[in-house]
């Protein structure tokens, strides 16, 4: 299952858009208890490599492309906020996001008494990355920097393991050319049952790189959407299903063989919503059939398929059916859930929202190298200025006046 959820801490974020078609996000973070301006919060859009933080007046502005987003807000000390945003929405633009103190919730309380593994990650690191950063290709080229970080917590009543991180985790993806802050929310696995679920708020930055690395990204990033739940909700919004080499069943409940959906965009499962949204809604769940592309050798043999399996085949789930937006956004991705080859790809074959495989060049990663180096220098000349305001408007400590001594008596002077 698919779900993003969490924090990541104070940052600088670099704001780079190529999109023609774009909207403005904008608003102010203030502490809800003081009202004041929260001046050095962070608002970014989780899953993207776009974000910002908040001026000395808490107010920030992004320009997003058009399409859906969850933006996120945070700030030390405080819950964070996740706002869904899209083009569609006026109030975007005027937001006015207050941000609450902390609580300790009852689960934070009841994982404290259960029994910390002290040697978490010697145990439990590498079944970690097999179901966080995956087994394909490019996660060997993937790393996670502070493990450190990471708390794990197993129940034995339960078989339940469960890793929470006490800070960002930093996922250094060499394949694709990606640092990915992720804070942790939770990873959680069901040993009864197999399933495996976590949770997080992702940020991507653009990984420097010579020129020779980053041609190999441009291409390896398009391998990597090619065929990936980002591309398939697109071409069902863009009814280009059948050219991007996607071919969809319905699986009923008790049924042992699949019933091809002649026509995807009938009514019965395809509802244009306006403002270039649509709604996919499905009486059982999804077989999708992605024909351009082999499936991995590892995969095969995991699942223990023949190596001349031709095509890629995964389950998706809706539930209750979702709507997506025209970038491939969609809502409510709490209930999604992905089976086949979809779940076997992971973190290191996962895109930003804001990828598209025409406008990813050697130049755009170029670019957003650039805004990163100079909003990190004018965020250092901010933070010295204030430094220097601040220690110019401190009143000098009082000097204590001098202690006139006695004169010596005569008798003192013989």
């Amino acid at each position: 299952m698919i779900r993003i959820v969490k924090l990541l801490p104070v940052l600088l974020f670099p704001v780079v858009v190529f999109a023609q078609n774009n909207f403005r996000v904008a608003g102010k973070v203030i502490d809800s208890a003081t009202q004041q301006p929260l001046q050095g919060a962070s608002v970014f859009c989780q899953n993207t490599t776009i974000g910002t933080v908040t001026n000395a007046n808490g107010e920030f502005q992004l320009t997003l492309s058009n399409g859906g987003y969850d933006l996120v807000v945070s700030f030390m000390g405080l819950e964070t906020q996740s706002i869904r945003i899209s083009n569609t929405m006026p109030e975007a633009a005027d937001l006015i996001i207050a941000l609450q103190q902390k609580e300790k919730s009852l689960e934070e309380v009841a994982i404290v008494a259960t029994n910390e593994v002290a040697n978490g990650w010697e145990k439990y690191g590498a079944f970690l990355t097999d179901n966080f950063i995956g087994r394909t290709v490019n996660s060997k080229d993937c790393e996670i920097e502070n493990p450190e970080a990471l708390r794990f917590f197993y129940s034995r009543k339960r078989k339940r393991l469960k890793v929470t991180g006490d800070s960002v985790l930093v996922i250094r993806n060499k394949a694709l050319g990606y640092i990915i802050k992720y804070q942790l929310d939770s990873f959680v696995h069901e040993y009864n049952n197999g399933k495996t679920l976590y949770a997080g708020y992702p940020f991507y930055e653009q990984m420097e790189g010579s020129e020779e690395e980053m041609l190999v990204w441009v291409e390896k990033r398009k391998m990597a959407y090619n065929g990936s739940v980002l591309q398939f909700l697109r071409a069902y919004h863009d009814s280009t299903l059948n050219g991007d080499g996607y071919k969809v069943e319905l699986i009923n409940d008790g049924s042992t063989e699949p019933s091809p959906i002649y026509n995807p965009y009938d009514t019965v499962y395809y509802d244009t919503l306006g403002f270039k949204r649509v709604g996919l809604f499905f009486p059982g769940k999804l077989r999708v059939v992605y024909s351009k592309e082999k499936p991995g050798p590892v995969y095969l043999a995991a699942s223990k398929l023949p190596m001349s399996t031709p095509i890629q085949i995964s389950i998706l789930d809706l539930a209750n059916g979702i709507v997506v937006e025209e970038n491939g956004y969609f809502f409510d991705q709490k209930d999604v859930l992905t089976l086949g080859y979809w779940a076997w790809e992971k973190m290191a074959d996962f895109l930003p929202y804001d990828y598209y495989p025409n406008m990813n060049t050697v130049e755009e990663m170029r670019a957003r190298i650039e805004e990163k180096r100079t909003r990190i220098e004018e965020e250092r000349v901010r933070i010295e200025e204030e430094m220097r305001a601040k220690m110019n408007s401190e009143p000098e400590p009082e000097k204590p006046e001098p202690v006139e001594e006695p004169a010596p008596e005569e008798n003192d002077l013989k």
